[in-house]
């Protein structure tokens, strides 16, 4: 008699708006067990559905066991990459269901679904495919699986954190650079703040420019966007530098404790190594604590080409968890060991 696979018994299903109580409660259960920091409100998942570049219907898909979802996975695909169409495979599996052979299935509807959105695309089809898959670094199951696919780790990142400075402990506030001037953030300034992040990423690893949807979609129309902790550096007609901050409710809900997360921090390439970044930083640092918040947070790529993690090393970050990006080549077979 032919042995039947745990997950071949499995429903398949897009995720869609009726899947999100089950979809918050799997990534809160999964959350529990793994500790990684996120974190994620039933908003979030309805503002990953309704990204105008992402159709619910074939790029995402749930794993019902009866009425319970137990994995999931979502592909995003890189509109506008200019040399490699790296997939980002967003997918987790139920604590309780692992090593069952359904992070293998996962793997593999979004290898294929990436597969065929780069055919299908006339711009990425001539470019170089890869799939990512992101976790923490140090899982054991995310190690196995990844070498089983034939994923090869690719790139390290630091999620760091510290208090909001208090009273003396506040640093010292750092003059802006010569021809700039500082300002908040106000719409007027949405279109002059994606040209300088295009321009500051571009040489970053990975980096796929920003157009306008992508921009207010993730960028400053998500919910998590704060305005009012937001800080830009204009000079003349551009702009010089720019951070954009950002607040999970989720997360405060979770923890009991508000955070301002530094989404985005950037210097125009022509204005580095002026202390753009750090008289931002620094003044974002010193005004947390009045805005209500506890913490200040950011990400940071391990060999980011701006030196940007020994900014934040000096700035008072730690690190409190590491992260790993994985990498394949698209193709079937191509690299699988």
């Amino acid at each position: 008699m032919e042995r039947r696979h745990p997950a071949d018994d499995l429903e398949a299903r897009p995720l869609d708006q009726g899947s999100v109580a089950d979809w918050q409660r799997l990534r809160a259960e999964i959350e529990s067990v793994d500790g990684a920091g996120e974190h994620v409100s039933a908003e979030d998942l309805v503002e990953m559905l309704e990204d105008p570049k992402l159709d619910p219907a074939r790029d995402t898909l749930g794993l019902w066991s009866g009425s319970r979802l137990v994995a999931y996975a979502v592909l995003h695909t890189p509109h506008g990459a200019p040399e490699v169409a790296r997939f980002q495979g967003d997918a987790a599996v139920h604590p309780d269901r692992r090593r069952h052979g359904i992070g293998t299935r996962l793997v593999d509807w979004l290898e294929t679904r990436a597969e065929t959105r780069l055919k299908a695309d006339g711009q990425l089809s001539a470019l170089r495919g890869e799939l990512l898959l992101d976790g923490l670094a140090g899982d054991p199951g995310l190690l196995k699986l990844a070498q089983r696919q034939g994923f090869r780790p690719c790139r390290w990142w630091f999620d760091m954190k510290q208090p909001a400075p208090t009273g003396d402990h506040r640093p010292e506030p750092r003059p802006a650079p010569e021809g700039t001037l500082p300002a908040a953030f106000e719409a007027t300034y949405d279109e002059a703040t994606r040209l300088a992040h295009n321009d500051a990423f571009r040489d970053h690893w990975n980096f796929t420019p920003y157009d306008a949807t992508d921009w207010r979609t993730w960028v400053t129309g998500s919910g998590s966007f704060r305005p009012a902790m937001s800080r830009l550096l204009i000079a003349g007609d551009e702009m010089a530098a720019y951070l954009l901050a950002e607040e999970s409710e989720a997360e405060t809900a979770a923890t009991g404790s508000r955070d301002c997360h530094v989404g985005f921090l950037g210097t125009r390439r022509s204005w580095r190594g002026r202390g753009a970044a750090q008289a931002l930083l620094t003044d974002v640092l010193r005004t947390a604590r009045d805005a209500g918040y506890d913490t200040v947070s950011l990400t940071v790529d391990t060999d980011n080409p701006s030196g940007a993690l020994g900014l934040y090393e000096r700035s008072g970050f730690a690190a409190t968890h590491e992260a790993v990006t994985y990498a394949r080549p698209l193709g079937r077979g191509a690299f699988r060991s």
